[in-house]
């Protein structure tokens, strides 16, 4: 049975579609491709259809990550087929709890930092839209420093169904 990951922010175009693909590259470097589905969205819908705003992409590509990308808005009814709901920042997380059809499926909703033990209490990821290029490297060093904790996670929930 497939393990769903959703990464949330505003508008899916920068941090969402940057936590996408580098999840997306630790689950296949862990071997877990066709165990794990990773997607994205963003609570508004402003930019339905785009691509990943392009300072999004170089520092992706820069890094060596997919850019693949077709921004979406999140819909309530997904929360039954999906496992783990990421929100960037606390404002997400406040909104995918409110959308949420049930308690369970509110649950399902944590903050992407919460998974990096080095965040400490700042566990927004800011957005970087508005800014440089070293708002989207900044993004990049987060998503990634969250990552590595996400990953294990996800692995032990594998796991266990496994069993």
């Amino acid at each position: 049975m497939t393990y769903r990951v959703s990464f949330v922010c505003t508008g899916n175009i920068c941090r969402s579609p940057m936590a996408e693909s580098v999840f997306r590259a630790r689950v296949a470097e862990a071997g877990l491709d066709g165990l794990v589905e990773v997607d994205s969205a963003g609570t508004d819908g402003w930019h339905e259809g785009d691509g990943a705003d392009p300072r999004a992409v170089a520092v992706l590509e820069e890094h060596g990550y997919g850019t693949e990308h077709a921004a979406r808005r999140f819909q309530a009814s997904w929360f039954p087929r999906l496992d783990l709901v990421i929100a960037l920042d606390s404002g997400h997380r406040k909104t995918l709890r409110r959308l949420a059809p049930t308690e369970q499926d509110a649950e399902k909703v944590h903050l992407l930092r919460s998974y990096d033990p080095a965040a400490g209490d700042d566990l927004d990821v800011p957005d970087p839209y508005y800014g440089g290029l070293d708002g989207f490297e900044e993004c990049l060093e987060m998503v990634e420093a969250a990552s590595a904790g996400l990953l294990a996670a996800v692995r032990d929930e594998v796991e266990g169904r496994a069993v």
